[in-house]
């Protein structure tokens, strides 16, 4: 029986001490929390005080003071949808410019890693411009052989000049397809042309960023760039 009491005592001081602890969780969670004082400025030149964000004073800045009387943080002015998108306008033109001046870097460490040295640079420039050479020199040669098929065959149709239809289709089926073939390579030799223009353009470029980046190096000014 004594034992029976003295177990039904605990359980009745374990279900008060539950009970305590209910209600002081209970009191702490209803305890306000302050957040802080707003305080600003409106419009009208009045000084406003809040617990919480002054409507009035959107469009300006609020200070969230602490109880001391110190400044918490500050809370700027709400933005319109306008203002909000110049904002981003202006971060992702300030972004995308720092993604040129990094692209900017990394290709004139491309640039000076494979350049070391202006010789470096001529001679490249020089095989670059060889080898469309000796394209175009091949063309020209097509182009010359042409021209002696055409010189023999206008010798022939010299023969038919008062009647050029009375030629051989043969005859006149090759005048046709030399003076295309001459078409075709003098177009030939034109690209070539305008790649030899590009190429030296390009090499002409590179000169001159190259020049710019050796004299950082060495302390040097610049020396004038070329054309070649």
């Amino acid at each position: 029986m004594f034992r029976s009491i003295s177990k039904m005592s605990r359980y009745i001081c374990l279900g008060l001490s539950l009970t305590s602890l209910s209600l002081v969780t209970l009191a702490q969670t209803q305890q306000p929390t302050t957040q802080g004082i707003y305080t600003c400025v409106d419009a009208r030149g009045r000084k406003l005080t809040s617990d919480r964000p002054i409507p009035d004073c959107t469009d300006r800045e609020q200070k969230v003071l602490n109880p001391s009387g110190t400044v918490k943080t500050r809370i700027g002015p709400t933005l319109t949808a306008q203002e909000r998108a110049q904002i981003e306008a202006k971060e992702k033109a300030e972004l995308e410019e720092q993604a040129r001046l990094n692209e900017e870097k990394r290709r004139d460490r491309a640039l000076l890693t494979r350049y070391p040295s202006k010789a470096v640079h001529d001679k490249e420039r020089a095989e670059a411009l060889a080898q469309i050479g000796v394209v175009r020199q091949a063309s020209v040669n097509r182009m010359e052989e042409l021209q002696r098929q055409r010189k023999a065959l206008a010798d022939e149709m010299e023969f038919y000049k008062k009647d050029p239809n009375k030629a051989p289709p043969s005859l006149r089926r090759q005048v046709d397809e030399v003076a295309h073939s001459l078409s075709v390579q003098a177009r030939f030799i034109a690209d070539q042309d305008a790649e030899i223009h590009r190429v030296s353009a390009r090499f002409d470029e590179e000169l001159e960023r190259l020049n710019q980046l050796w004299s950082l190096q060495s302390g040097y000014p610049a020396p004038a760039s070329k054309k070649h």
